[in-house]
């Protein structure tokens, strides 16, 4: 049997980041482990992995944001996957704002999501967030970043 990690490779998602605030620090990561669940009650999951710094914000703020890419926002991706070594503060000098109930999110993006988490499911190595939708916006309409097969991609019309 295929290792399930080589088969997801080939599937094309969107690059969105989920961020939140926790006792006045921000922090921010790049999944692609997000999707909609329902749209009436408007609810949306994310998983992260036990022992990271996101993962430990989540459990601490019980809220998040999402920021979904566009094509042009790949280096804030990379950034907020921790592909940039240099960088302490993955929010220094990355323009963002807040949404309800002082959700962070990231500006320039195509919408913006900010959810109160409602369940949490416990997996071995990452726990599965369930986010009830509480605000939403959205952004310019632009092409959106995807990534397929380790590579970002741009879609075109």
């Amino acid at each position: 049997m295929i290792d399930l990690r080589e088969v997801m490779r080939r599937w094309v998602t969107g690059v969105s980041i989920v961020t939140v605030e926790s006792e006045g620090n921000k922090h921010g990561a790049t999944v692609s482990s997000f999707t909609s669940v329902s749209v009436d009650p408007p609810l949306v999951t994310v998983t992260l992995a036990k022992g990271t710094r996101a993962h430990q914000f989540m459990n601490d703020a019980g809220v998040f944001g999402v920021t979904l890419l566009s094509h042009d926002q790949q280096v804030i991706s990379e950034r907020f996957a921790g592909n940039v070594s240099d960088v302490k503060d993955r929010f220094e000098g990355v323009l963002n704002h807040y949404i309800n109930m002082g959700i962070p999110v990231l500006d320039g993006g195509l919408a913006f999501l900010g959810c109160r988490i409602v369940h949490q499911y416990e997996m071995a190595k990452s726990t599965l967030f369930i986010g009830e939708v509480i605000a939403s916006d959205l952004g310019e309409n632009q092409a959106p970043l995807v990534y397929v097969n380790r590579t970002y991609r741009r879609l075109e019309d």
